[in-house]
């Protein structure tokens, strides 16, 4: 593993690129924490939407970093592959999709640089991820990763492979838009049965009158589109995952 050029300091948020590999694939991830806190502390994958990281996902990190995480927006992608367009992305995101062995197996080494980091508390650690990556913070789960919880930010929650339901050890709570036409409603059904026939501790929220990508204002502000941002949604998603994670960490 090797440091990116990219050091920054913002206020006490110290912020840096982190090159690493899954395979012979180079990655380049991003991660923020507050240098005011000393020692170990909770760690929080943060998984990116399908056009790859990008500004947002490192805004997150660094709102994650302000509530005393060690925060890692990681990248599934490879290093500088970062689509410009929607039909870029919805050719890498479908690569992943339809291939949920490589997809975990990115998000896994997403995961390890995150497990050892000198700040990483490794026995509490979180993945969230938004559109493509909730579908891969989900996918991390069902590959019996031993983290404390996930949440999916309007994610797809298909699984082709339902019985892996099984192999969840943490907690799941997945956010969703009540109007996101995204996300069928067989699919809801599919992944509540999912998770009821594995007992696993899962929560469902949806939120009424948001569509896909309610926390991104990239998305714009047409719910006609099918993606949209929706301030109510974003802010009361955000106090979901903050509640959730005092559950799980304390």
């Amino acid at each position: 593993m090797t440091l990116g050029a990219t050091l920054t300091a913002l206020g006490q948020i110290h912020t840096e690129m982190i090159e690493y590999k899954q395979g012979d694939v180079v990655l380049e991830g991003y991660l923020a924490y507050d240098t005011s806190i000393k020692g170990r502390r909770p760690g929080v994958l943060i998984v990116h939407q399908w056009k790859g990281l990008t500004d947002y996902e490192k805004q997150r990190a660094e709102m994650l970093a302000q509530l005393g995480y060690n925060a890692f927006a990681l990248d599934i992608y490879g290093k500088g592959i970062r689509p410009q367009s929607s039909q870029e992305a919805g050719v890498q995101a479908g690569k992943y999709k339809n291939n949920r062995t490589l997809l975990r197996a990115r998000a896994q080494a997403g995961l390890a640089v995150l497990q050892q980091h000198e700040l990483t508390d490794a026995k509490r650690i979180a993945a969230i991820g938004y559109c493509f990556g909730g579908t891969t913070a989900i996918e991390l789960a069902r590959s019996g990763a031993d983290i404390a919880g996930v949440v999916s930010f309007h994610g797809g929650l298909d699984s082709p492979h339902p019985e892996d339901g099984r192999n969840i050890k943490c907690k799941v709570l997945a956010l969703q838009g009540a109007d996101d036409p995204f996300v069928p409603a067989k699919d809801l059904a599919a992944f509540e049965d999912e998770l009821r026939q594995a007992k696993v501790d899962w929560q469902l929220v949806k939120y009424g009158g948001a569509v896909h990508s309610f926390t991104e204002r990239a998305a714009g502000n047409n719910p006609q589109a099918g993606a949209a941002y929706n301030e109510k949604a974003d802010r009361r998603s955000w106090e979901a995952m903050k509640q959730f994670f005092a559950e799980i960490f304390k």
